[in-house]
């Protein structure tokens, strides 16, 4: 069978009579074959899926875009907001005025200096391969810097999400009665919140108590996301622990005087990994998609924050999107390629755990 965890060696049998039957069943067939590791099965099922292997080099590509790429770039300094003004040299004008008043002659200087403006909105050329925004700022390197606070907002959103998740889905799992009632109850309240309404009232509040225009106010909804988010993977947990540890190595480690930590920790939520894996695979997509549902709306990162989402706001406006597609199509190309890489690794690794497929 092709999802056998042993793989078929092409070495000859033994010729004449040099060789038992003993030998044929017992020595010779452990020589004959290789024993693969449920890691290395796991692996091996996994990159058997073009999907999934496609989804896994688009991911690799793109954090190797946005956290090596702003390195060669020569606009990186300052976060990526340095403007294109290298070529912008002031020009000085100098009018002397001449006036005499009883017989003293009075002179005045009008200095006026004109700074040209910064090299904006421009098109793609060598320098600037994705143009310029209304600032100046080369597009390309602002998309590489709002890849890594995209990215970076996804995993630690999903990773917070789920240790919480574990914890209270764990416990509610394991004790049952009264605990997982609790647990239960206040999980069926946060599902009945509305994620995006929410987000909205926050960001209003959050300007009102002048946190419009700092970084704050990301990490304070990225927080709230978390909160409301951790339900899905503690009814995943508590499903999957309300299944094992009615099982028979439950009750040997029970029997054997294990505390409950240990009973939890090294024999339940081992089990539960794999199913974790999937599901935090599945929801990054999903997180990043907020984080650019709210930049679209205006409520994400403060203005002037290179995110995806930032970005993908400049679509809102009528004349950026019709003469300046350079300034947005990017993010939306990124968003999209991450949200489809994740999804397809998340779908191969649910059939690669998945001990019954046989694709």
């Amino acid at each position: 069978m092709e999802d056998t965890n042993v793989e078929k060696l092409n070495t000859p049998l033994p010729e004449g009579d040099g060789g038992t039957e003993q030998d044929l069943h017992g020595e010779n067939l452990t020589e004959r074959a290789k024993v693969l590791s449920p890691a290395a099965t796991v692996a091996k099922r996994f990159f058997r899926s073009k999907l999934s292997v496609i989804g896994l080099v688009v991911i690799i590509a793109l954090f190797l875009f946005s956290f090596i790429g702003p390195l060669f770039s020569p606009w990186r300094g300052n976060g990526g907001a340095i403007p294109d003004t290298k070529n912008v040299q002031p020009i000085g004008t100098v009018d002397i005025k001449r006036y005499e008043v009883d017989g003293v002659v009075y002179e005045t200087y009008d200095v006026v200096y004109d700074l040209p403006s910064a090299n904006i909105n421009a098109g793609i050329s060598k320098d600037h391969w994705m143009g310029t925004d209304a600032s100046g700022y080369d597009v390309m390197t602002r998309l590489m810097y709002g890849g890594r606070v995209s990215l970076t907002i996804g995993f630690v959103v999903i990773i917070l999400e789920t240790l919480l998740g574990v914890v209270l889905g764990g416990i509610a799992g394991y004790f049952g009665k009264w605990v997982d009632n609790l647990i239960m109850r206040i999980v069926d309240l946060l599902s009945c919140i509305p994620t995006i309404p929410i987000m909205l009232i926050l960001g209003v509040v959050l300007d009102g108590l002048g946190f419009a225009a700092s970084i704050m106010k990301l990490y304070i909804m990225m927080a709230m996301l978390c909160l409301i988010g951790w339900v899905g993977t503690a009814r995943l947990v508590r499903g999957q622990i309300l299944s094992l540890r009615e099982q028979e190595f439950m009750l040997a480690a029970k029997c054997s005087g294990l505390s409950t930590a240990k009973k939890i920790f090294k024999h339940l939520l081992p089990n539960v990994i794999p199913q974790l894996i999937v599901s935090m695979t599945l929801g990054l997509g999903n997180v990043i998609l907020m984080e650019a549902t709210l930049g679209f709306l205006g409520i994400g990162a403060p203005l002037g924050t290179a995110t995806w989402g930032n970005m993908i706001n400049l679509a809102s406006d009528a004349i950026n999107r019709q003469f300046y597609p350079n300034l947005w199509l990017g993010s939306g190309v990124c968003i999209t390629l991450a949200i489809l890489a994740f999804n397809f690794v998340g779908d191969g690794l649910r059939d690669a755990f998945d001990p019954k497929m046989k694709r």
